[in-house]
């Protein structure tokens, strides 16, 4: 495992390609040749039809669980669909050992109805901080890494996120209906005012990476499952961006946040989002 005298640098510099090539194969192996072709005893539905897990899902994060612990002997994964098979497994979040935290195909609804906008969503984390994510689009074939205090890229390209436009409307993308309580619809609504466009989200991991790359302002999210923020997060964050709970403190991935939250492109940004949602605007 990463031990104390081993920096994050040197574990990355001994297995960041081992880490690429899983989730790529992952994807190759397990999602893509289900892309467009799945048939309908290979979809199901989990609390209801707008959540819904593919055999692409299941068995993309069932090789990645074998693979990514055999690079860091210690760590454990905690992946979107074993979560849902066993809870208590999400607990692991606030251990010490080192996490690998996994969607195997975040934005499921696009991916069924053939659509190419879904993503794999790997971290690695520690105690709670996020140490690198990698946001994979195998049907666009885009790959974004971010590392904790080194930046993002984009393709072996930096990422910066930049500032919104001075005088244009906000684009902020929001949480899907079904996934809020009424007190969070009421908070959400609050983007609904002059200078702010809200719209519909549709993957989370490719809304944040949107957001890194300045062609999105903002996100508004109502939920705090680790396994769609985590890779997001740090990519905006190394991007320069940031993010800000209702309660004005930064999202934890343990939990226990304020809600909604924002990701923004700059700071100014994400102050001025939770003060919409806050009613303080």
């Amino acid at each position: 495992m990463i031990e104390d005298n081993e920096t994050i640098d040197e574990f990355l510099a001994r297995h960041a390609s081992d880490v690429e090539e899983a989730i790529r194969k992952a994807a190759a192996t397990e999602i893509m040749p289900r892309f467009r072709q799945l048939a309908a005893h290979e979809i199901d539905q989990k609390s209801g039809p707008h959540d819904l897990v593919t055999d692409a899902d299941r068995k993309a994060e069932l090789y990645l669980t074998e693979v990514l612990p055999a690079l860091l002997p210690g760590s454990v994964v905690v992946g979107e669909e074993a979560v849902h098979a066993a809870p208590a497994s999400y607990e692991a979040l606030q251990e010490e050992a080192p996490v690998w935290i996994v969607d195997p195909v975040d934005g499921t609804r696009p991916f069924v109805r053939g659509e190419p906008g879904f993503c794999t969503l790997v971290t690695l984390a520690r105690g709670g901080v996020l140490l690198v994510s990698w946001t994979y689009a195998p049907a666009l074939d885009r790959l974004a890494v971010a590392i904790r205090g080194q930046g993002a890229t984009l393709d072996g390209e930096p990422l910066r996120a930049g500032s919104p436009d001075p005088g244009r409307d906000l684009v902020i993308a929001t949480s899907h209906p079904d996934y809020t309580t009424e007190e969070q619809k009421r908070a959400l609504l609050g983007l609904w005012t002059d200078g702010v466009s809200p719209r519909a989200c549709g993957s989370a991991g490719l809304e944040y990476l949107a957001i890194a790359e300045g062609n999105l302002d903002a996100v508004a999210f109502s939920w705090e499952a680790a396994w769609d923020h985590a890779a997001g997060l740090l990519l905006v964050e190394e991007a320069g961006g940031a993010h800000l709970t209702l309660s004005g403190e930064p999202f934890r991935i343990t939990g226990g946040n304020a809600l909604p939250f924002t990701a923004s492109r700059d700071a100014a940004t994400a102050r001025r989002v939770v003060e919409l949602l806050a009613g303080r605007a």
